[in-house]
């Protein structure tokens, strides 16, 4: 099984992922993050994205406001930066985006470890689904994903799922 805690896997992965590896390494997005336990999720690492994909980094901060500084310092500088303060399931949330060598890079955080976040689970149990349902079935998903319909949603409707988001994490 694959670990998706490091970027190891990426070097050797399809063109996206070696592409975002480099990327990621050489503008040192995990290594300004170190301190907030780095973790990209979605769907790069699991093969499903498309053109429009983004990278998904999810981090764990302690104080809120330490976070979003560094943010600021690191990354504001970076074209369509943006940050903002949300609660998701009723848990603070900060949430950025800047631009970097064609990839939309979102650093996702909450004051939770990120195997512990919904992104992780939910690709985790999405690549377990892949892995069991081999590559025709990840063709179909990823032909959803092309028509514009959301990941969970695309696992919902090819699996049946009344609520995606809620019955992957039993996966």
């Amino acid at each position: 099984m694959t670990d998706f805690t490091t970027l190891d896997y990426l070097k050797s992965g399809n063109q996206k992922q070696k592409k975002a590896h480099d990327v990621l390494m050489k503008h040192q997005v995990f290594e300004k993050l170190k301190n907030y336990s780095p973790v990209l999720a979605g769907t790069v690492p699991i093969e499903i994205d498309t053109d429009t994909s983004d990278l998904d980094v999810i981090c764990r901060f302690k104080d809120e406001d330490s976070f979003t500084a560094l943010l600021r310092r690191y990354f504001q500088g970076y074209s369509g930066f943006s940050l903002r303060k949300i609660t998701v399931s009723g848990e603070k949330s900060v949430v950025s985006n800047f631009t970097v060598e064609g990839f939309t890079i979102e650093i996702f955080a909450q004051d939770k470890l990120p195997a512990e976040q919904n992104a992780y689970l939910h690709m985790m149990a999405e690549y377990r689904i892949l892995q069991k349902k081999g590559e025709e079935f990840k063709q179909k998903i990823k032909e959803l994903k092309k028509r514009g319909i959301k990941t969970e949603p695309a696992f919902g409707m090819m699996l049946g799922l009344e609520n995606p988001y809620e019955d992957l994490l039993k996966f």
